[in-house]
């Protein structure tokens, strides 16, 4: 047997997990996502890429701006799934929406339940230095992301990830699990375990604001910063008043000095001092410029004794 299959989701994070299922013995019978939002520098509409993917497979797409009416849900309902899978769809789903299907809601959540339940997973786990991270695929309920869990994959947090990095690494993962557990719901073979009561954090949506860089601070959590918030909203410093951007840097030990003050230019690095250490700069941008390597920045620009922030 086949499983009809509904699929809510929105970013590139979803598109994984879509191209997954539709690929899979199941059927996917409509797509819910998010409607279509201003774009780039013109503002001009553009579609999610669930959307786009899904009209170019002309699986039927709905795109309400809540779900919590019954015409609000009226297309759901018409396409009588078996099973809605959702997957950072970026909509709260009411009681009445989670119980249409006849076997529940599915969500791949991007972290190791109960750790960091939330919005953005996946940069608070290597903002907080931990070792490992992973998805688990559970069962929907009210609460936020407090349903039980079908199962989990893990994957360490190497010391060169960033946020996109491991974004496509735990898609992947979600995208092949979430299959596992549409076939075993099928089979009538799932069996869900209720999260801890311990380990509960809480991710945060991120904001713009936390990109900009305090140089007070040591400079292994400057590197995390970096790390996490590539490739959004890229982390952030200032030169004489002018943004500059920090896509790569690396965590030094080194010998106390002003925060802020570039003590080091040559080779492939800016060296500037921070409350504890030093942080090596490798990739930086300046605005209405392209990224550019940190020897590049060097050849252009005098630097050597300037101070950042």
């Amino acid at each position: 047997m086949t499983l009809r299959v509904a699929f809510a989701g929105t970013p590139d994070f979803a598109l994984t997990a879509f191209n997954s299922v539709v690929g899979s013995r199941h059927t996917v019978v409509g797509v819910l996502t998010q409607p279509d939002r201003p774009k780039g520098r013109g503002r001009q509409l553009a579609a999610s890429p669930v959307k786009l993917a899904a009209l170019e497979r002309e699986i039927s797409v709905s795109q309400p701006v809540t779900l919590k009416t019954e015409a609000d849900r009226a297309d759901l309902a018409s396409w009588r799934p078996d099973v809605l899978v959702v997957v950072a769809y970026g909509l709260i789903l009411p009681r009445a929406a989670l119980d249409l299907p006849r076997l529940g809601c599915v969500n791949i959540h991007g972290s190791l339940l109960p750790r960091w339940r939330g919005a953005a997973p996946i940069q608070r786990a290597i903002l907080a230095g931990d070792a490992e991270t992973g998805v688990c695929i559970m069962r929907m309920d009210a609460g936020l992301d407090t349903g039980p869990v079908f199962l989990e994959r893990r994957t360490a947090i190497s010391p060169h990830d960033t946020g996109g990095s491991l974004h496509d690494r735990l898609a992947a993962l979600g995208a092949a699990a979430v299959v596992e557990v549409l076939d075993q719901l099928d089979a009538d073979r799932a069996r869900s375990t209720p999260q801890p009561e311990d380990g509960v954090t809480y991710a945060a949506k991120i904001d713009k604001s936390e990109a900009l860089i305090d140089w007070s601070r040591p400079a292994l959590e400057i590197e995390r910063q970096v790390r996490a918030f590539n490739p959004w909203p890229v982390a952030e410093t200032r030169l004489d008043g002018e943004q500059l951007r920090i896509y790569a840097a690396e965590a030094l030990d080194g010998a106390e000095a002003e925060p802020g003050r570039i003590v080091d230019v040559g080779g492939d690095a800016i060296i500037v001092a921070c409350g504890s250490g030093r942080l090596a700069l490798k990739e930086l941008q300046r605005p209405g410029k392209r990224p550019v390597s940190a020897r590049d920045l060097i050849n252009t620009i005098e630097l050597a004794g300037r101070r950042l922030g």
